[in-house]
C-alpha cells in the first residue's frame, strides 16, 4: 500500500472533536497522520480544555514529503492558523503543487486568507460572513469538494469530512470499509 503523509497542525483553540476525529479515522486508513504544534509547546490546548501532544513542530514538517494538510476548526485555533506566517505559507506552497487541502468548521477561514480556498466551499455558519458568501454551500452538503480542497460544517460532520479525505486519498473500497465499521450511514 503507497505511503500516504497528511499533516495536521494544532493551533491553541482547536476543536478537539474535529483533530481527534480526523487524525482516528485517517490512521485506520492506514494514513500517515503528523499532528505539529505551530511552535517548540508540543502539548496544545483545545477549545473545551483537552490537551493533544503533538508529534512534530510545524517548522520541521518537510512539505514535499506531504500529500495533504488538513486544519481543524475551533474559534481561537482557526484565527491562529489563518494568521500563522508557516501554516500560511504551507498552503499557499500545496496549493501551488496542486496538492490535497482540507479545513473544517472555521478553519476554511485560513484557507480564504491564504488564497487558496476555491469557489463552492462550507464551513461553521456564519464563518462565511468573515470569508465570502458567494460559493458558500451552508447546509446543503456535510462535506464540500472543489478541485484540491475539501471542506466541511463543524464538530457533528468531523466523521463524514474524514471519511471523504478516505475516499480522496485511499479510493472507494477503504472508504466504504471504514463507513461500515464505523456506523456512518449518516454520511453522504
Amino acid at each position: 500500500m503507497k505511503s500516504i503523509k497528511v499533516l495536521v497542525p494544532l493551533a491553541c483553540g482547536f476543536e478537539e472533536i474535529e483533530a481527534v476525529n480526523i487524525i482516528d479515522v485517517l490512521r485506520r486508513a492506514e494514513i500517515e497522520v503528523l499532528v505539529a504544534s505551530l511552535d517548540k509547546n508540543r502539548l496544545v490546548k483545545g477549545a473545551n480544555g483537552i490537551r493533544v501532544e503533538t508529534d512534530y513542530e510545524i517548522k520541521d514538517v518537510i512539505v514535499d514529503a506531504l500529500d495533504m494538510i488538513i486544519l481543524p476548526g475551533g474559534h481561537g485555533g482557526s484565527h491562529i492558523l489563518s494568521e500563522d506566517e508557516t501554516v500560511q505559507n504551507i498552503l499557499k506552497e500545496m496549493d501551488a503543487k496542486g496538492k490535497n487541502i482540507g479545513a473544517i468548521c472555521a478553519a476554511p477561514l485560513a484557507l480564504h486568507r491564504a488564497g487558496v480556498l476555491k469557489h463552492n466551499y462550507t464551513c461553521y455558519p456564519s464563518y462565511e460572513k468573515e470569508i465570502r458568501e458567494e460559493g458558500y454551500i451552508g447546509d446543503k452538503s456535510m462535506v464540500v469538494v472543489d478541485a484540491n480542497i475539501t471542506t466541511s460544517r463543524g464538530p457533528a460532520t468531523a466523521i463524514c469530512f474524514a471519511l471523504q479525505i478516505v475516499k480522496k486519498l485511499r479510493g472507494e473500497e477503504s472508504y466504504l470499509r471504514l463507513k461500515r465499521g464505523l456506523l456512518a450511514d449518516f454520511c453522504e
